[in-house]
């Protein structure tokens, strides 16, 4: 394979910010000929809200430093793909270009353009698979559409075998005897400045490839056993905390699948097979998106279309600031607020109230989740506001309507996830803690808490929310999901 022209080839990283498991990068460093890593800041395709790009910028610089290492550097360019592209082969004389697939609609139709219009201009293109631990393209049902509700999409996955093992990190990456000029980071301005809103998002993230590697092992040592009931619980530490990693490719679902074998000595089966089911609900969620590219705008649902949102700017600012007098609701977005995250669990929760409790669309959520996650991701984050709202594929039905009291007292009996995002109520007893609005005024005075001064009212009344709610679904009225 090697080239004795020595033409260089350009490696472009998009969402795969990572050396192991990057079939492109491998592929790059196996011509033998010099390699021009390059990361294209896109105007449409990149990080999905603020929050991510603050994770983006930590990433660069972790992958800038990595590639240093190895007597390379990461070439910074911002534009139009096929601009930037075309600059870099008339400034170096490459050849080739290579990368890893993406599966977002905007990267699938820019990829396709591009792909055509650099062969015609006689520069060799090659993409790979990686992202994702199957293609949307070939997953077909017996009748051979797609798969609209998740269980039989696990299954044909089950059924298609192991995916396929995850490749090592090349030691060595050819460098070009001269570099071409490269952007700064610092003049992408993706962190944020004053107020510095992301101040404790250090103190939970470590962006970078070594930073997912030291999670999905710490996750492996001692957050899998026992993941299957422990998942739900918001104060436990079954989570893995992977999904931000696996948002920009830092990780490959293939490497944290493959952790994951060979375990049944030390793990419990179901444990592993739970935690498999959710990096296959985020396939399902590419699934989704591959075949319905407007997830995230319209509804997978026509029936929903008619839905009678309500405008309430109030509620819905309320509902972001995590002042909504429902403690779980608002230890869930002051959590989202404070670690750019939220429990999955928790997710679920403050999603039915928005949608359901106000009655806001979900549209309205996606959006804010999108800004404010560190792992914002355009299908898994669709999919599950859709999921949550009824509208989606394979969807909760609409009248599942999680009740926020209950929820908080099932899934943190002991209120200390409350405890810890709304401190206000810390000395409520556990009694309490759940509804401080059923409290008697003596046990909220001991506790220092002044309903409506120090923490609000509940901004709905849950039952007749409730009603209000099934109310405007009967009132629905059309065909079934297309």
């Amino acid at each position: 394979m090697h080239d004795p022209g020595g033409t260089p080839v350009i490696l472009w990283f998009r969402k795969d910010l990572r050396f192991d498991d990057n079939r492109a990068l491998a592929h790059a460093a196996a011509t033998g000929r010099p390699v021009l890593p390059l990361y294209i800041r896109e105007p449409n395709n990149g990080p999905l809200g603020a929050a991510q790009s603050w994770w983006l910028h930590h990433s660069l610089v972790a992958l800038g430093h990595a590639l240093e290492r190895l007597g390379s550097r990461l070439l910074l360019r911002s534009g139009a793909p096929q601009a930037i592209l075309s600059d870099l082969i008339a400034e170096t004389g490459a050849t080739e270009v290579l990368w890893n697939r993406r599966y977002d609609p905007a990267g699938i139709e820019s990829d396709t353009d591009l792909k055509s219009t650099l062969r015609s201009d006689g520069v060799a293109v090659h993409s790979f698979s990686g992202q994702l631990l199957h293609e949307p393209s070939r997953m077909k049902t017996g009748t051979g559409g797609f798969y609209r509700v998740y269980t039989p999409f696990w299954r044909a996955f089950e059924a298609s075998g192991e995916p396929e093992d995850p490749i090592e990190a090349r030691s060595t990456l050819p460098a070009p005897a001269e570099w071409p000029d490269t952007e700064t980071l610092d003049d992408w301005h993706l962190l944020p400045a004053k107020p510095d809103w992301a101040a404790a998002f250090r103190e939970v993230w470590a962006p970078g490839e070594a930073g997912a590697r030291k999670r999905l092992e710490a996750f492996v040592r001692t957050g899998l056993a026992g993941y299957a009931v422990g998942r739900d619980f918001p104060a436990e530490p079954h989570v893995s905390m992977l999904s931000p990693h696996l948002a920009l490719g830092e990780i490959s679902p293939a490497r944290v699948w493959h952790a994951t074998r060979g375990l049944s000595g030390s793990v419990p089966a179901e444990d592993v097979t739970s935690f498999r089911k959710e990096l296959v609900w985020r396939e399902f969620g590419y699934h989704l998106l591959f075949h319905f590219p407007a997830l995230a705008r319209r509804n997978f649902s026509e029936k929903f279309d008619g839905f009678p949102w309500r405008n309430d700017p109030e509620g819905l600012r309320r509902w972001q600031r995590g002042e909504t007098g429902y403690p779980i609701i608002d230890a869930g977005m002051r959590q989202l607020w404070q670690m750019g995250w939220m429990h999955n669990r928790v997710r679920m929760i403050v999603a039915s109230f928005l949608v359901k409790d106000l009655l806001i669309d979900w549209r309205e959520g996606e959006r804010w989740f999108r800004d404010t996650l560190v792992d914002a991701d355009p299908a898994s984050n669709a999919a599950s506001w859709q999921w949550v709202a009824g509208s989606g594929a394979d969807a909760a039905p609409f009248f599942r309507i999680f009740n926020p009291v209950s929820q908080g007292e099932k899934f943190d009996p002991d209120g200390a996830y409350v405890r810890r995002f709304v401190p206000e109520l810390k000395a409520l007893p556990d009694r309490f803690i759940h509804r401080p609005f059923d409290a008697p005024l003596s046990v909220l005075e001991d506790a220092g808490v002044s309903l409506g001064k120090t923490y609000p009212l509940p901004i709905v009344d849950h039952k007749a929310a409730r009603e209000r709610a099934l109310a405007a679904f009967r009132g629905l009225a059309g065909p079934s999901a297309g």
